[in-house]
């Protein structure tokens, strides 16, 4: 595990140093509490904050509560001299998982550590359950929709961002044709494939997936989705009858600025209900689209489908 260790004494840096590190944990040691903070949370692989009651700026409780509204799972472990039922109360009630005699006994350090292993470990897992979806193991529609806004919300006025909406091909025929275990094994497939992509990658229900690629404009985008479709086009799944194939179509959208992520995604849903009324199998960006669309209205059906 990596564990931040916040003291004023280097002393106490390397005693616990010394029985943490020849057990296979990374150190990073502060005698500043404000930069241990920040450090913490800009690393996301901290797992463990092991903090002195006697530090500054932020006094060690303080610090607790802070490292506490960190949005991922952190185990925290206060220390002191004091050892008095006061002083863990006040502890745990500033955040702490767990409070620890300073200078801790080897023993007992390694106890804590073996105890934020396993919270940590039971706390990822409920966050994965919560924030995926079970077949696919893709991100679920939430999560999507809400790592989707944060990249937004990161996007600079120089930067660009694409989102690539997809879904199967008569998707509804196979499972009646081939069973549902059979359409499970296409979809898991296709997860499989489209987790490859450099980007935040959900399944938004059903056969119906979204891709968002930071840094990517339409026409790479574009590309993308053309790859993902030549590869989906070449797979093939054991069926009633022997293989048979299945196919995506795509549709691409890139960000205004301004916009919000259900009107980015709503604009690549339209190109993608242009790509499947044109034949399937294809990929379209939503510039592609407009005077086909201007014919053919799917305007409710996107805002139903994307809305998170």
């Amino acid at each position: 595990m990596h564990i931040v260790v916040v003291d004023p004494s280097k002393v106490v840096h390397r005693v616990i140093a010394s029985v943490l590190e020849p057990r296979g944990h990374y150190m990073s040691c502060f005698t500043d509490s404000q930069e241990a903070l920040d450090f913490t949370d800009g690393d996301e692989s901290v797992d463990v904050v092991v903090t002195s009651l006697e530090v500054s700026p932020l006094p060690g409780m303080e610090l607790a509560w802070r490292v506490r509204t960190i949005a991922r799972p952190l185990y925290v472990i206060v220390m002191s001299s004091q050892a008095n039922a006061q002083s863990l109360a006040e502890a745990l009630d500033s955040g702490a998982d767990d409070y620890i005699e300073k200078p801790p006994s080897p023993q007992a350090l390694m106890a804590r550590m073996r105890a934020a292993e396993r919270l940590l470990a039971a706390q990822r897992k409920l966050l994965e359950l919560a924030e995926r979806d079970p077949l696919s193991g893709l991100f679920n529609r939430r999560a999507f929709f809400s790592r989707l806004d944060e990249a937004i919300e990161l996007t600079s006025s120089s930067d660009v961002l694409s989102a690539i909406m997809f879904d199967i091909d008569h998707f509804k025929l196979i499972n009646d044709s081939q069973g549902h275990d059979v359409g499970d094994e296409v979809i898991q497939a296709v997860a499989m494939n489209a987790a490859s992509v450099a980007g935040i990658v959900g399944r938004l229900g059903g056969e119906e997936f979204a891709i968002v690629v930071p840094g990517a404009d339409r026409s790479t985008a574009k590309d993308l989705a053309e790859g993902l479709r030549q590869q989906f086009e070449s797979m093939r799944y054991p069926g009633s009858d022997g293989l048979f194939g299945a196919t995506c179509s795509f549709g691409v959208s890139e960000y205004v600025r301004g916009e919000t992520s259900g009107e980015l995604l709503k604009r690549a849903d339209v190109a993608l209900y242009v790509a499947k009324r044109s034949g399937r199998n294809r990929v379209v960006a939503d510039v592609d689209s407009k005077a086909d669309v201007s014919a053919h209205n799917p305007t409710v059906r996107s805002e139903a489908r994307v809305t998170a």
